[in-house]
C-alpha cells in the first residue's frame, strides 16, 4: 500500500546528478505498507510532523537554503494507517531506507516489539554524527524509550517476499526493499533513485554523505536499473511526483 506523508522542495541537482541547479520539483515523502497474513511491515515513514508544526524546531532543524517541509492537515502516516484499516498492534516491524529526517518519523509510533530496521552502516553513520542536528539527519528521532534498532547487513530477507537490499551510496547505509507479489514484483528505490529520470537514464543522485560515495551510488543505480529491465519488475523512484503510485495517492485525496 503505497502512502504520501507530505512534500518537499528539492533541487533537480540533488536528486539527479547533472541535474539542473536552479530548478526545483515539489517531491512527494513516500512510504509503503506491505500486509502479510498476519501483521504488517511499514517501509520508511516521513516526518515527525510536530518538528514542522512546532516554531520553534521547525526554525531551529530545517535551515537550509530554500528548504520548506510540507505536512498535509492531520497526520498523513497514521491518518493513512488508519484508513487502510490496519492497527498499530498489529505493527510486526519498520524499516527506513536510510536515516534521512524525511524517512524517519514513524519511530516515534513504535512500541516494544516493534523494531526498526535499517543498515549497520547507517546506523554507525547516526551514531558518527556529532550533533542532535547534522547530516540531514536527527539524532532525536531515534532516542525514543524503549525503541529498538535492528541492524542488517547487506541483503537481508526480512519476511517471506520482503527483502533488504544493499543500494548504498546517497547515505553509507542506504537500502532499498524488494516486494514480492502476486504477479509482480516492486522495488521500492528510495533515495537511492528519488526519479524515474534516474533509473530510465542510469543516472545517480546528485547527493552523497561523502564524494566518495558517488561510486557506491553509480552501482546503486546500476542495480537498480538491471532489476527494473528484468520481466515482471517494477522499480519505484522514491519522491518522483509524476510517478503513477505517488500521484494515484496525492490525487485521491
Amino acid at each position: 500500500m503505497p502512502m504520501v506523508l507530505g512534500f518537499e522542495p528539492i533541487r533537480e541537482a540533488i536528486s539527479v546528478r547533472g541535474g539542473s541547479a536552479f530548478r526545483h520539483l515539489m517531491e512527494p515523502v513516500t512510504a509503503a505498507a506491505v500486509v502479510f497474513e498476519k501483521g504488517w511491515v511499514l517501509l520508511d515513514g516521513g516526518f515527525d510532523p510536530s518538528r514542522v508544526r512546532d516554531a520553534a524546531r521547525r526554525a531551529a532543524s530545517f535551515d537550509y537554503e530554500n528548504y520548506v517541509p510540507i505536512v498535509p492537515p492531520g497526520d498523513p502516516l497514521v491518518d493513512q494507517v488508519a484508513e487502510a484499516g490496519l492497527e498499530w498492534h498489529d505493527l510486526a516491524a519498520a524499516a527506513i531506507s536510510h536515516a534521512h529526517f524525511d524517512h524517519t518519523g514513524a519511530a516515534r509510533l513504535l512500541q516494544i516489539g516493534q523494531p526498526l530496521l535499517m543498515q549497520r552502516r547507517e546506523w554507525e553513520h547516526v551514531q558518527a554524527t556529532d550533533s542532535e542536528r547534522a547530516a540531514f539527519l536527527f539524532r532525536g528521532d531515534f532516542d525514543h524509550p524503549g525503541l529498538t534498532i535492528a541492524l542488517l547487513d547487506g541483503d537481508t530477507e526480512v519476511a517471506p517476499g520482503l527483502r533488504a537490499i544493499d543500494t548504498a551510496g546517497h547515505t553509507p547505509g542506504h537500502q532499498s526493499f524488494v516486494i514480492e507479489l502476486p504477479g509482480r514484483t516492486v522495488v521500492l528505490a528510495g533515495d537511492a533513485a528519488d526519479l524515474r529520470a534516474n533509473i530510465d537514464r542510469r543516472l545517480a543522485t546528485g547527493s552523497t554523505a561523502t564524494p566518495e560515495d558517488a561510486g557506491r551510488a553509480d552501482a546503486a543505480i546500476r542495480r537498480l536499473a538491471d532489476l527494473d529491465a528484468r520481466p515482471g519488475v517494477e522499480v519505484w523512484p522514491g519522491h518522483d511526483p509524476e510517478w503513477g503510485p505517488w500521484r494515484d495517492v496525492v490525487d485521491a485525496r
